[in-house]
């Protein structure tokens, strides 16, 4: 007999995400220290760590614990989807404003993604492609939204799609615009961890007349192993407010049209 693990509540979600930001920066923390840290007994930190485990994020070993998905990874969606939130949503209605009713849009499986997707029924009628089942669920059964899915294998840690099914698909698709995130952007150049999902944005990519970036100033901050797509190949780069000049300024000097989006 199993039982259905119990839902988070709000305090143990703040120490999770204390927890997870803790450790990714510091890469290995013991947990005593953890404890100590946040005034809980090591029982409660070992029970925080295990949900964390369970997650894919955090591993513990031998009174440690280490980041699985470092700085140079995004770490699970319900943790990245919690980050950010101010930033990501000046980010998607800025990108709202580049989109015209009637237009056909590809959406990554971002959660970036995810806020401009519940934004696009302001400019209904249009078309949604995407790889992510969650931005499927919001915009499912909304009038004015024709919504085609691109299959492919599920996988879970980012609840989308990925995978040839997918690329092939999206290869027989031409679409107005694409929005795209990324987890990092070093030497101006976009890169994610993740090689499956680099072959799928780069489907998108390719699949679009018009492809517009997206990316908080937090971006610009991280690493990533594989390299995707550099910034001078978009058509818009959208950046927030709290992006560091010497990053707003060299991508104006590449010629590339800029957006900063305000909160």
């Amino acid at each position: 007999m199993t039982s259905a693990r119990r839902a988070d509540t709000p305090n143990q979600r703040q120490r999770h995400d204390a927890i997870t930001e803790l450790v990714l920066h510091a890469g290995s923390v013991r947990i005593e220290e953890i404890a100590e840290r946040f005034g809980v007994s090591t029982m409660t930190v070992h029970r925080d760590l295990d949900s964390l485990a369970s997650q894919g994020i955090l591993r513990k070993s031998r009174g440690t614990v280490t980041a699985v998905a470092s700085s140079l990874i995004e770490a699970s969606i319900e943790y990245r989807a919690r980050q950010q939130r101010a930033e990501k949503s000046a980010l998607a209605h800025a990108a709202l404003r580049l989109i015209e009713p009637g237009q056909s849009v590809i959406l990554d499986d971002s959660t970036t993604g995810l806020a401009l997707a519940e934004l696009l029924p302001q400019h209904r009628p249009l078309t949604v492609i995407t790889n992510s089942q969650r931005v499927l669920n919001a915009l499912a059964d909304r009038d004015g939204i024709a919504l085609i899915s691109t299959g492919g294998q599920h996988y879970q840690w980012c609840d989308a799609y990925m995978g040839a099914v997918t690329t092939e698909v999206l290869a027989n698709l031409r679409a107005d615009v694409f929005f795209m995130s990324t987890p990092a952007i070093t030497d101006g150049i976009c890169f994610h961890q993740h090689h499956e999902t680099v072959l799928v944005k780069r489907a998108m990519f390719a699949a679009a007349k018009r492809r517009v970036l997206y990316a908080d100033h937090t971006k610009f901050e991280h690493r990533a192993l594989h390299a995707m797509t550099p910034l001078s190949d978009f058509d818009t780069v959208i950046v927030d407010a709290a992006t560091h000049r010497d990053h707003i300024d060299a991508i104006r000097d590449g010629g590339i049209d800029l957006v900063i989006a305000e909160k």
